[in-house]
């Protein structure tokens, strides 16, 4: 039993030694290198596909902008305008690159009725076509009056702002 294991291993052994020594000789003793691409590429790939990798990253973020008035891809004083007149409104959630403010239910000073908001700023012009405002109450929609009254507070506003920015 001890002399077969030995012969299996003996076997196994030079086996093993053959196979490893297979790529030792070459016929010109030169090997040729392989083109391969970088992890880099291979990675890029891998995770954006055939298109490659976008033109922009995270970085660009903080590189200086055409105007400074703008805020991702909207106008920095409409969007703060917008945030200090509805400060009695609890945002619920803000996406500055896509310019949506939302609010939830909040009662304004003096008033007994509870509106929300949604404030969608789609220009980086300060424009009055630049907001788009929807208003609610737990009954439903609000009048256009009102919501035109709290887009011309809002606009206002965000004139103040940038007159005071000029000012500096």
């Amino acid at each position: 039993m001890t002399i077969m294991r030995t012969q299996s291993m003996l076997a196994l052994a030079m086996a093993v030694g053959l196979l490893s020594g297979c790529g030792m000789f070459r016929g010109d003793g030169q090997g040729q290198p392989v083109e391969t691409r970088s992890a880099q590429e291979i990675a890029d790939r891998e995770i954006y596909g055939e298109a490659g990798p976008p033109e922009s990253t995270i970085w660009d973020f903080f590189r200086p902008r055409a105007e400074p008035g703008t805020v991702g891809a909207v106008n920095r004083y409409i969007w703060n305008a917008s945030l200090e007149t509805l400060d009695f409104l609890p945002v619920t959630s803000v996406d500055p690159f896509s310019g949506v403010i939302t609010t939830g239910y909040g009662t304004p000073p003096g008033g007994g009725r509870a509106y929300r908001a949604t404030i969608y700023v789609t220009d980086p012009a300060l424009d009055a076509r630049s907001l788009n405002i929807a208003l609610a109450t737990r009954s439903g929609p609000v009048e256009g009056s009102t919501v035109r009254a709290v887009e011309d507070a809002i606009l206002t506003r965000a004139r103040q702002l940038r007159e005071a920015d000029e000012r500096f």
